[in-house]
């Protein structure tokens, strides 16, 4: 979506992040959370850039964690759209689109707090398709030199862009000072390299790989958010966990698991071709699949010598895409996939954050479910 010396090499180094992480606690900002206290398991929402703007659906989804076992809502504060707020930054400031912002996030976090609700900023990071316009220096190349685009016609930027890294880097740590406690990576991956688009060009990629220039941004984020005493999280492809090697967009676990606090594999049934995982209809059997994905990410994990009780925390499918429709039924069995995998912690994607025909799968209080 990694090679294994490497790995275990990076991973002495993340337990080490981990262990000083208390010498680092004078340089974080005030009042900031406890997160192994406060939060040592997640079950969140996902909450999109519009929902996140709306006063009246924030107050509902609020409403829902303070009556189940949700205890956090994972916003997006920059998306394919760009910014979701306003940056003090003015260079930053370029790159935040057209598309609106929460007008008052201080307010929302700090009522956030009041309800014990963890806030996890979600940053869309290479599919950027508004800083590719305001920084064109900033993109994937042809070779001819033109910017490359998609099949959507939408330019993606250069993960190997060192300042692209700075800017990214530097939202979260804006955020986490603004009282978030995770930031979550998403698109942390290359375009698909469809043979039927130009070549990509990678300028200022000096020869190193897709996956090794991914799992080197992610450490720079973490060793950066740990000063601040934030997480840093990445959402993957749900393939990731079983393929053996690289995808072809640069996701490889070996390589990301051992840079990040979290690892957020989207294991959405719908996505898995038909007999993928030995499954004849991977999306009607959701239990199956969030089983097997997750267990192979933890024995991956314990070959690594991860052993961090919430390292892997799946996204599970709240949306129907194709047959069977999903409905309450099929988040429980998510639901139980993960727990039988030994982790507690699930985030729930509804693209349109509408979770009220799935709230009879909810719990009503957060208790333990996992399988040790």
């Amino acid at each position: 979506m990694l090679d294994g010396g490497r790995a275990c090499s990076h991973h002495s180094e993340w337990r080490g992040r981990i262990e000083d992480a208390s010498s680092q606690a004078a340089s974080r900002p005030a009042g900031a959370l406890d997160l192994d206290k406060e939060f040592p398991v997640v079950r969140a929402l996902y909450v999109n850039r519009f929902a996140a703007q709306s006063t009246k659906r924030m107050r509902q989804l609020v409403q829902i964690a303070d009556e189940t076992e949700i205890n956090a809502l994972v916003i997006d504060m920059k998306d394919e759209f760009g910014l979701n707020f306003k940056t003090t930054n003015s260079m930053w400031a370029q790159n935040a689109g057209t598309a609106g912002i929460v007008r008052d996030l201080r307010g929302l976090l700090d009522t956030l707090r009041a309800h014990k609700i963890l806030p996890i900023a979600r940053l869309v990071v290479f599919k950027d398709s508004v800083t590719a316009r305001v920084h064109p220096e900033w993109t994937i190349r042809r070779q001819d030199n033109s910017v490359w685009r998609d099949k959507k016609g939408l330019a993606w930027v250069n993960p190997y862009h060192r300042e692209l890294w700075n800017y990214n880097i530097g939202l979260g740590e804006e955020l986490a000072r603004m009282g978030f406690g995770e930031i979550q990576f998403d698109y942390i991956r290359f375009p698909e390299p469809y043979p039927s688009l130009p070549k990509q060009v990678f300028p200022g990629n000096d020869g190193m790989s897709k996956p090794d220039v991914l799992a080197a941004f992610l450490k720079e984020a973490n060793a950066r958010y740990d000063k601040l005493g934030v997480r840093t999280t990445a959402d993957i492809f749900g393939l990731v966990t079983t393929v053996g090697g690289p995808l072809e967009v640069g996701q490889w676990w070996e390589k990301i698991s051992p840079m990040v606090d979290v690892v957020l594999p989207m294991v959405y049934p719908s996505h898995y071709p038909h007999g993928d995982l030995g499954l004849a209809v991977p999306n009607a059997a959701p239990y199956k699949v969030v089983n097997i994905a997750i267990s192979r990410a933890r024995q991956r994990d314990q070959k690594l010598g991860i052993t961090a009780h919430e390292h892997i925390r799946p996204w599970l499918q709240a949306f129907t895409l194709g047959k069977p429709p999903y409905g309450p039924a099929e988040i429980e069995a998510q639901k139980k996939g993960a727990y039988d995998a030994g982790y507690d912690g699930w985030v729930l994607w509804n693209p349109g954050s509408k979770y009220e025909p799935f709230l009879p799968a909810l719990e009503k209080t957060l208790e333990p479910r996992k399988k040790t």
